[in-house]
């Protein structure tokens, strides 16, 4: 149960600020460090800790941040005092049969988290908890487009790689405002749902041919898609959003450099964090239920 927990709130952004309240009003014993804090009374029942090492100490479960792992390893903690990097030294502070849930681990996690005997919970594939915060993300990257642009998306020629949950949530939207969307997928079920929502639908291979096509280029895909002869090909001044994962799909500082509106878009969840936080508390619950079945299951 959740009422007899000590849980860490480690790094983060407002939605934390959100998962801690839940936390508390869960009966759980409280600890944060590193993401913003609100004010004194703010979060009643909340402890704000001095180090990321005092939150975790004896903590049966540590909660890392939405926005994820940055490439040197650190988590995303911008009102920590240095940078948290989460070694096995770190972990083992935390209580015996512990679980760390969080977006998505790195490889240095993982190493570290088997050292320590520590286990992870990773939910950044968890179509139920994606799609629940998809609104956010989707309304945040087209609050950017707009921004950033001097054409509307009503009769713009849009191009969307990827119809996963993200990528098939912004093109709906996308068509709703009136552009024509052309979607880029690999996977033929994802072209064929993309068909039948009323997009365009494309092979990936079809992307630089159709470039020079295209004002507006939104890459939902992990993975390099969008290199030197896509981006080459786009009109000038084209606006290029990137809203994949770490290392995303487009290659930013090129678009840059050929006189695109480059734009990274990574957690644009936080636009809503009280709707996001509420969501993904409703994942983090679950995770720490599971956890305890499989320990009782063991014993």
């Amino acid at each position: 149960m959740i009422a007899d927990k000590t849980i860490a709130i480690v790094g983060g952004d407002a939605r934390e600020q959100e998962i801690a309240r839940l936390a508390v009003a869960a009966g759980a014993s409280v600890r944060c460090y590193g993401f913003p804090w609100p004010g004194p009374g703010s979060i009643p029942g909340a402890v704000l800790m001095a180090t990321a090492a005092e939150a975790m100490r004896g903590a049966d479960c540590a909660l890392f941040p939405i926005p994820g792992i940055a490439g040197d390893g650190s988590l995303y903690a911008p009102d920590a005092a240095e940078p948290i990097v989460p070694d096995a030294a770190l972990l083992r502070l935390l209580a015996p049969h512990a679980v760390i849930i969080l977006g998505q681990a790195d490889a240095r996690l993982r190493a570290a988290a088997a050292e320590a005997g520590v286990a992870l919970s990773e939910y950044e594939h968890d179509t139920e908890l994606m799609l629940l915060r998809g609104p956010a993300i989707v309304e945040g990257v087209l609050a950017l487009a707009i921004g950033a642009t001097e054409i509307t998306i009503h009769a713009a020629s849009v191009g969307v790689i990827g119809f996963g949950n993200v990528g098939g949530l912004l093109a709906r939207q996308l068509l709703a405002l009136g552009a024509r969307v052309h979607v880029f997928a690999r996977n033929p079920a994802q072209r064929a749902a993309a068909y039948a929502a009323g997009c365009d639908a494309h092979a990936l291979t079809d992307l630089e041919d159709l470039a020079p096509r295209l004002s507006m280029l939104f890459s939902t895909v992990p993975a390099p898609v969008a290199g030197e002869r896509v981006l080459s090909g786009l009109p000038p001044g084209s606006l290029v959003v990137d809203i994949a994962a770490p290392p995303g799909g487009v290659d930013l500082e090129l678009a840059r450099a050929l006189g695109h509106r480059a734009r990274w878009a990574r957690g644009m969840g936080r636009r809503a964090p009280v709707t996001v936080g509420r969501s993904q508390w409703t994942g983090i619950a679950r995770r720490i239920a599971e956890h305890d079945e499989r320990r009782n299951d063991a014993s």
